[in-house]
C-alpha cells in the first residue's frame, strides 16, 4: 500500500510518499481501507519533532513513522475479540490519541475498535474524516470529558461548564477546526454564542449558529465583551489571558492550546482556567455522529488534497486562517 512516512523531523518537505506493507489487525483491532484522512495540528507537531511541547513532556518518538490520527473508511478485516463491526462497515475515528502511532496517512490502517464509530450516513468520507479530533476536542472541553485520565497540563480534573438558555459562550478562533465545532455545540446546548474570527468568516459563522461575530482585525473582543460564562480559546498562547476580563466572576476560560496566565490575576477575577487533553473515544464519536447525521452539526472543509500531496496540505496549514478542516483524499 501507499503511505506517508517521516524518516527525519523538519518541514513539510520531510513527508515521503512510499510503498509499505499492509498492516495486520491485532486482537481488538480492525483493518480499515482508508477513504479520507483528517489533518490536525499534532500531525505537524510530530513532523517537527514536538518542539511545540515543553521538553519534559515530549514522548520518545521512533522513526520512521506515518503521522495522522483521523480516518474515515470501510472495514476490510476484523481481528479477534472485536464485536460490533463487520467487513464492509463504514467507520470513522481518531486513532490511539494521545499518542503518535495512529499511522492514519495511509491506504490501510489497523485501528483499535474502541476508537471507531459508525460513519454518519448523512455525510461523506471527506467530512467524516474532518470530524474526529476537532469534534472530540470541542466535545471533551465543553460537553463531557468522558474519561478519568489525568491531564499532563494541570493537576485538577477538567470540568465542562453547564450550558443552556441564559448562558453566553465566546469562541476565539471560531472558524477553525475546533472552533467551528465549539460554536455549533454551544448553540446545540442553547447558549448564546459570540464568535471571534476575521471578518471574512462572518457569513459562515452566522450560518452555523453564531449570534454575534467579532472581527478581531477591527475590534478587540476583550474591550467590548463582558460577563460571558465561558471562553473557549482555540488560539491560546501569550494572548489568551486577555480574555480573562471578558468572563464573569465564577465563569471559565478554556484554552485549547497552551495559554499563559498570572495565577494571582486569575484568583482576583474569580475565573476558572482549565484545559484538558483530548483522548480517543468511539463512544463519544457515536454521540457526535448522531448530530452530524441529522445536520445539527456540520463539518466545514477548508481544502482537500490527495494523500500523495500531504506536503501541500501541511503547507496550507502553515499559512493559517483555515475555515474548517484540511482533509487528505485517499484514492
Amino acid at each position: 500500500m501507499k503511505a506517508i512516512r517521516l524518516h527525519e523531523f523538519g518541514g513539510p518537505e520531510v513527508l515521503s510518499y512510499e510503498e509499505v506493507p499492509v498492516p495486520e489487525p491485532k486482537a481488538g483491532e480492525v483493518l480499515v481501507r482508508v477513504h479520507a484522512v483528517g489533518v490536525n495540528p499534532p500531525d505537524w507537531y510530530v513532523r517537527e519533532g514536538l518542539t511545540v511541547m515543553p521538553a519534559h513532556l515530549r514522548p520518545a518518538i521512533e522513526l520512521p513513522l506515518s503521522p495522522g490520527t483521523d480516518v474515515s473508511g470501510v472495514v476490510a478485516a476484523v481481528g479477534e475479540d472485536v464485536d460490533g463491526f463487520a467487513v464492509g462497515d463504514e467507520v470513522y475515528g481518531m486513532l490511539r490519541f494521545p499518542g503518535f502511532d495512529g499511522s492514519a496517512y495511509a491506504e490501510y490502517v489497523a485501528a483499535p475498535a474502541s476508537d471507531l464509530a459508525r460513519k454518519p450516513a448523512g455525510i461523506d468520507h471527506v467530512r467524516a474524516a474532518g470530524a474526529p479530533m476537532a469534534g472530540l476536542t470541542a466535545w471533551q472541553f465543553m460537553i463531557e470529558v468522558g474519561h478519568d485520565h489525568p491531564s499532563p497540563f494541570q493537576e485538577e480534573r477538567h470540568r465542562p461548564v453547564p450550558l443552556g438558555a441564559g448562558t453566553t459562550v465566546l469562541v476565539n478562533g471560531a472558524a477553525g477546526g475546533v472552533g467551528h465545532f465549539g460554536v455549533q455545540l454551544a448553540k446545540w446546548r442553547g447558549a448564546r454564542v459570540i464568535a471571534v474570527a476575521s471578518g471574512a468568516h462572518d457569513a459562515f459563522l452566522r450560518a452555523i449558529g453564531a449570534d454575534e461575530v467579532i472581527d478581531y482585525t477591527r475590534q478587540r473582543p476583550e474591550e467590548i465583551v463582558r460577563d460571558v460564562d465561558l471562553v473557549l480559546d482555540c488560539v491560546g498562547g501569550a494572548g489568551s489571558s486577555r480574555f480573562l476580563r471578558t468572563v464573569r466572576r465564577g465563569g471559565a476560560l478554556f484554552p485549547v492550546f497552551f495559554g499563559e496566565f498570572d495565577p494571582a490575576e486569575v484568583a482576583r477575577l474569580g475565573v476558572t482556567v482549565s484545559t484538558s487533553q483530548v483522548r480517543s473515544s468511539g463512544a463519544q464519536l457515536a454521540e457526535l455522529g448522531r448530530l452530524l447525521d441529522d445536520g445539527t452539526v456540520r463539518v466545514a472543509v477548508d481544502s482537500v488534497f490527495p494523500l500523495a500531496e500531504a506536503r501541500a496540505a501541511h503547507e496550507r496549514a502553515a499559512r493559517g486562517h483555515l475555515r474548517g478542516k484540511i482533509v487528505l483524499a485517499v484514492a
